[in-house]
């Protein structure tokens, strides 16, 4: 593909759109890119240090994907699925598009660097080329050797970005109408094969004018910043499409960047006065890690920090908001919601301006009786859990919590998250068995959340598979990773809960929680506060193992995959730190006597 406009020819794109705004009121996306090619908007591509690169306007975006998709049309047949490495340049965003025009069904597949390892990767990438049976896989020059080899067994083309332009030429366009087909997006979670989600058209169309309408309530003055991935959907839907169909300027940063250097996102949203963006909650946590005071910035413009892809933790939002209080960034800033990709992206916002509502319960009472109620005087500090309302539920769509007997339950009682709307996809491409298992005939998805209702706002409190049933009682994972890392916070990661061994009482409960240091009496220390802390708090006993960083297998929206962890840990490939550090100390002896 040509090469976009080089920032030395050209500066950032503008947020003034120059034509009226319109919120995704379109029945495709291809007649969306037709309106969002008028505007003066677009794509704007900085690295890591905040410098641009490239900027791809709409109307560069659309002119570059027609001309593809007419190379494209004679490619493959109408609903042929085309594989796409979602690197964050303008290639992948024209590759993407180009599809849209010519009838084929985009899929996005992740990056290497994000499955920790070639040999993990490939195979992921096997199952994904498998699942969603591709007729090619587009990438950029410089993976294309992973990739050969990734699909070497299936006789699966695997074209360059660079290499399709050599691609014959036909004269017409194939664009999908409204009942068609869109992408398939696969689940970021924990299983071995990776489920391919249908998103549709009017799927697509109805979860944006959700998200930019009445979740985001974009404005003419509002400009968007992400360095999300966008293989996964909150990148994707929330980040790529969304902007587009509201013809919304987005400056991205890679997320590689964003791992080495996240004071540059908040950088960017300084520099060009954003106003939303979002991050799961680790992304918030790293920037206050990283900070250094070494730079002046102004957050005030951001009106919209938005939360998503994970479990909400108010404690590191809270040192967040109040590390960067004094650049402009007020508590009423941070936006709550609540998806999956199930459902396109967004099922619940919080209200603009209401900030973390807070909900703290007892959850004695709450493993004991399934229901949220408040924490009082007399409730146990040790028992205390503080949650975060995700907000109301979009208009058209329906959330009922109900028990395992499809009962709808009342407020403040857990259940399960159920969820319908014009943004349900159909189910999973090819697996009519996961399709049964999660979507009703009537339209209803069982999303696997455990949640509650607190007064009109949803409340989510975890994954029901996550679920330990130990001694009687309902364990969340989460509980004791969150202990373990309160104990020990300038020393340790992130924290992984899971139980191994027999059934019922005669399971175990592993923990592991990474390390940043290697120094033998800190590790003790912190083996002795995190097992005492979780003790207290949590009160179930618990094999502790301190383990390296980089040791926990991360989704591609940033969740914890405890499956995949679990694994690799009965797998015996976890290196656990006191028992290298005592063997060095045994063979290190040995040499001096």
């Amino acid at each position: 593909m040509p090469p976009a406009t080089l920032a030395s020819d050209l500066l950032p794109l503008p947020t003034g759109r120059g034509i009226p705004l319109r919120h995704g009121d379109f029945e495709t996306l291809c007649e969306a890119l037709d309106y969002a090619a008028t505007a003066e908007t677009g794509f704007n591509y900085f690295d890591g240090k905040a410098r641009l690169k490239a900027t791809l306007s709409y109307a560069e975006l659309r002119a570059r994907a027609v001309e593809m998709a007419k190379r494209l049309v004679p490619f493959a047949e109408k609903n042929a699925r085309i594989g796409i490495a979602a690197v964050s340049t303008p290639e992948f965003a024209v590759m993407f598009f180009a599809c849209q025009y010519a009838g084929l069904v985009a899929a996005p597949v992740p990056l290497p660097v994000t499955l920790g390892g070639r040999t993990s990767y490939e195979r992921q990438l096997q199952r994904m080329a498998d699942t969603g049976d591709f007729h090619a896989l587009f990438c950029p020059e410089s993976m294309e050797p992973i990739m050969r080899s990734a699909l070497n067994d299936q006789a699966i083309p695997v074209v360059t970005f660079e290499s399709a332009e050599d691609l014959p030429q036909g004269e017409s366009l194939r664009p999908f109408d409204k009942d068609d087909l869109c992408y398939i997006q696969y689940s970021s979670g924990s299983s071995s094969s990776p489920k391919g989600i249908i998103g549709t058209q009017s799927s697509v169309c109805a979860n944006c004018i959700g998200i930019t309408k009445h979740g985001l309530k974009i404005t003419e003055t509002d400009r968007a910043t992400s360095w999300l991935p966008l293989y996964h959907d909150m990148g994707l839907i929330g980040f790529m499409i969304a902007p587009m169909v509201s013809q919304l300027t987005v400056d991205f940063i890679d997320p590689q960047d964003f791992t080495r250097r996240p004071i540059t996102w908040l950088q960017l949203i300084s520099d060009h006065k954003g106003t939303l963006s979002y991050s799961p909650t680790f992304g918030y946590e790293l920037c206050v890690r990283r900070w250094r005071a070494d730079r002046a910035l102004d957050l005030s413009r951001w009106r919209g920090a938005g939360i998503g892809g994970d479990m909400v933790r108010p404690e590191p939002l809270t040192e967040f908001q109040d590390l960067f209080a004094d650049m402009g960034f007020s508590k009423g800033t941070f936006t709550p919601s609540y998806g999956l990709a199930e459902t396109t992206l967004a099922a619940t916002f919080a209200p603009l301006g209401q900030g973390l509502l807070k909900h703290t319960i007892d959850m004695a009472r709450y493993t004991r009786t399934s229901e949220a109620i408040e924490a009082s005087d007399l409730t146990r500090e040790e028992d205390r859990r503080t949650f975060v309302a995700c907000g109301k539920v979009l208009p058209d769509h329906e959330i009922e919590i109900r028990d395992f007997d499809d009962n709808v339950l009342g407020e403040k009682m857990v259940g399960r998250v159920c969820l319908r709307g014009p943004s349900v996809s159909p189910g999973y491409f090819q697996n009519t068995q996961a399709t049964e298992a999660s979507f009703s005939k009537d339209g209803w998805l069982d999303t696997g959340d455990a949640g509650y209702w607190l007064e009109d706002q949803l409340v989510v409190t975890g994954r029901f598979k996550d679920l330990i049933l130990w001694h009687g009682r309902n364990i969340w994972p989460q509980d004791i990773e969150w202990a373990a890392q309160a104990a020990a916070p300038h020393r340790c990661g992130r924290a992984c809960a899971f139980a191994i061994g027999g059934a019922g009482d005669e399971k175990d409960i592993m923990l592991l929680l990474e390390c940043r240091t290697r120094d033998p009496k800190l590790l003790e220390e912190i083996h002795t506060a995190v097992t005492a802390a979780i003790r207290l708090e949590v009160g179930v006993p618990v094999r502790l193992m301190l383990v390296p960083k980089s040791t926990m297998i991360i989704t591609s929206s940033g969740k914890l995959s405890r499956a995949r962890v679990k694994t690799k840990f009965l797998d015996g490939t976890v290196v656990d730190l006191l028992a290298e550090e005592k063997l060095t100390l045994v063979a290190d002896s040995g040499k001096t006597g």
